[in-house]
């Protein structure tokens, strides 16, 4: 076969590796190994196969490429500022440096051409996997016979740590069942990780793990100088429409370093001055500056970006025409970009009776499928809990990866990668998504959330089964210390509600909120009803919290959350009896209720009460906030045990009598 790749070739690929390893000596930090081993496959999935436009890096169409293996960041770097991003070379002299657009691992939303947040191994394949539902999803609901809106592959870039990771086997399962035919896993297979060669601890048969799973296996031998073979091998991916592909890339590891190539040393520390000076020499390269560009390669890297501008513009005539003709999916299409609702959504949301006893996971799974008759756009899943967490949409089917029918994701018990692709699905864009599963799993999926957060990614985690309440299952399930742990993750809202009205308006608060994350953490008990106006429960959930019941002259406060606010109601009862009156307030975000203004926070809880109690069955650990240091905490600063729900509120003194006992000795 006629060599397709020329001398030109070469000396691109040796910019994308000179400049990489010029920025992260001038840094004196970073990971050289990755990029020399890697830019061979990179430049020539962006020269022959990536389809985008580099003067739009948000081109709805695009291909997606996610680099999971993100220590290697210079890669991609080198790869936008010479493809032509908006990345000047500034930039690239400023890597892993205070204010820059090059920090240390890639950041969504910062740097132009960046897809996802990476860095933490495997969450970027996990990541990858959503993109390719999401791409799927959107095809099912944009997409008509003449016009084809949405038709694009996602590209991943991973590594042996990514593999090894967990997060990536449970996506990479998933992705095989659902046959994702449009996703790539570009591994960059160089037998070495940090410590030393991956003999020490890797040594499975990837290729037969990932058949298993149901990918397209597809390896290049020597990816090192085989470019051909590079290029046959991504074109044999994309001509794959049932099953997703991973193609094997063995490669080597710092190659040109005459020391370094092929060790560890080259994976997470500069290579040196005399080394770097080495490197060079070993690949022909004949510029004595750093951070040289060789002028012949200009017009060869800008010739991708000037085919994907001409794909922009012939999109956009279809985008055009499928919008004259199809004006309820251009609708569809705009409520995706914006992330809006619809008029009159919050009025025609279900609404409830006061006085019904409904656990909350059921009254939001009501709300949720009130939502969803409403806004096409939402579409999520659960980890094999639907029948427990009442997240299904009810007639909304199956979601299936071939067509991207179906609006129910069976992510089956995954919860470490359901995070990742809820995420993943948000970073795509176009459609609102939400995860769900039992609250003592939200540990599973930390990190995910934790990225969520800090993309300020509009992910709803739903967590049921919130607490002791759950009464039998027992302690292994019964989450106390993780309310607080949400808590404390910058940019995420954690709502608890007490009640189904509180359910609804958490529900509506969650599709408003468009940047950041949502946890709404949701009862298995059922909870009454409380007989409050809709308007002071709305206003209350976007303040964090509101007076529930008021006392003239109330000598003290009782501050509670989700279900123990009825609990805290009937305390005030019981006080009343006493002759001691007490405020009820129900604070169902910490974070929203700090966010408020002081003359808002103070009309709710003002500081002249010297006599606060929270009561949240949970640990205590961090109420003082809110109480005071002489306050009265109430809470479970232990685990539980495995007996009918009652039965562990009394153990743990969490019932009306004995808390009012507590607080009757306390204000006297």
């Amino acid at each position: 076969m006629e060599n397709a790749f020329h001398e030109i070739d070469w000396l691109c690929i040796n910019t994308i590796r000179t400049l990489s390893i010029d920025a992260i000596q001038k840094a004196n930090s970073g990971h050289p190994g990755l990029p020399l081993g890697a830019a061979p496959f990179a430049y020539v999935l962006f020269q022959k196969h990536l389809k985008f436009n580099s003067k739009n890096s948000t081109f709805f169409d695009r291909d997606r490429f996610v680099l999971s293996a993100g220590h290697g960041s210079m890669l991609i770097y080198s790869l936008l500022h010479l493809y032509g991003y908006d990345l000047g070379l500034d930039e690239i002299k400023n890597f892993r440096q205070l204010g820059s657009k090059t920090p240390g691992h890639p950041e969504f939303g910062l740097t132009p051409g960046i897809e996802a947040t990476t860095g933490p191994l495997g969450q970027g394949a996990a990541n990858a996997v959503g993109m390719a539902i999401a791409e799927r999803r959107l095809a099912n609901l944009l997409n008509t016979p003449e016009h084809k809106i949405v038709d694009h592959h996602t590209y991943c870039l991973v590594g042996d740590g990514d593999l090894m990771e967990g997060i990536s086997t449970e996506a990479a399962s998933l992705a095989g069942h659902l046959k994702l035919g449009k996703l790539i896993y570009l591994y960059d297979s160089n037998d070495i990780s940090l410590d030393g060669p991956t003999s020490l601890s890797f040594t499975e048969d990837v290729a037969k793990r990932y058949e298993s799973y149901g990918f397209q296996v597809i390896t290049v031998k020597n990816a090192d100088t085989d470019l051909n073979s590079i290029d046959r091998a991504i074109a044999s991916a994309k001509a794959e429409t049932s099953k997703p592909s991973l193609i094997i890339l063995k490669t080597t590891i710092g190659y040109g370093s005459p020391n370094k190539s092929g060790k560890s040393s080259s994976h997470g520390s500069p290579l040196g001055a005399e080394e770097l000076a080495l490197t060079k020499k070993a690949l022909g390269w004949k510029e004595a500056e750093a951070f040289s560009i060789p002028a012949q390669t200009t017009s060869h890297f800008a010739l991708p970006g000037t085919c994907g501008a001409a794909a922009e513009r012939i999109w956009q005539e279809t985008f055009a025409d499928w919008s004259k003709k199809h004006p309820s999916k251009r609708e569809i299409f705009d409520q995706g970009a914006a992330l809006s609702l619809p008029e009159e959504f919050y009025e025609k949301l279900i609404r409830f009776t006061p006085g019904e006893d409904l656990a909350t996971r059921e009254s939001a799974g009501k709300v949720l499928n009130s939502i969803a008759q409403q806004v096409p756009i939402l579409f999520g899943g659960d980890a094999d809990l639907s029948c427990s967490t009442n997240t299904l949409i009810k007639d909304g089917g199956s979601f299936e990866g071939v067509h991207g029918s179906g609006r129910n994701i069976h992510y089956g018990v995954r919860e470490h990668a359901m995070g990742a692709i809820g995420n993943g699905i948000a970073y795509h864009g176009g459609l609102r998504n939400f995860t769900a599963t039992f609250f003592c799993f939200a540990d599973y999926m930390k990190p995910a959330i934790r990225l969520a957060a800090m993309n300020h990614l509009p992910v709803t985690f739903v967590f049921t089964h919130d607490s002791i309440g759950l009464g039998e299952d027992g302690p292994t399930h019964q989450p106390v210390e993780h309310l607080m742990s949400l808590r404390g993750i910058p940019n995420l809202i954690t709502l608890r509600p007490a009640d189904a009205q509180e359910a609804r308006e958490a529900w509506a608060f969650a599709m408003e909120h468009k940047h950041g994350p949502v946890a709404l953490v949701l009862s298995r008990q059922k909870l009454k009803t409380i007989d409050s106006a809709t308007t002071v429960v709305k206003s209350g959930i976007r303040a964090g919290a509101y007076v529930v019941s008021d006392r003239p002259h109330f000598k003290g406060i009782l501050v509670a959350t989700g279900s123990e606010v009825g609990l805290a109601l009937e305390t005030q009862k019981i006080l009343d009896q006493k002759g001691i009156p007490v405020r009820v307030v129900s604070m169902p975000s910490m974070e929203l209720f700090f966010g408020q203004k002081p003359e808002i926070r103070e009309a709710v809880v003002p500081s002249n009460c010297k006599n606060v109690a929270s009561i949240e069955a949970g640990i205590t650990l961090g109420w003082a906030q809110v109480t005071g240091r002489d306050g009265l905490n109430f809470g479970v600063n232990d685990y539980g045990a495995s007996a009918p729900a009652g039965k562990i509120y009394e153990r743990f003194g969490l019932t009306g009598p004995k808390i009012a006992e507590k607080v009757a000795s306390w204000i006297k």
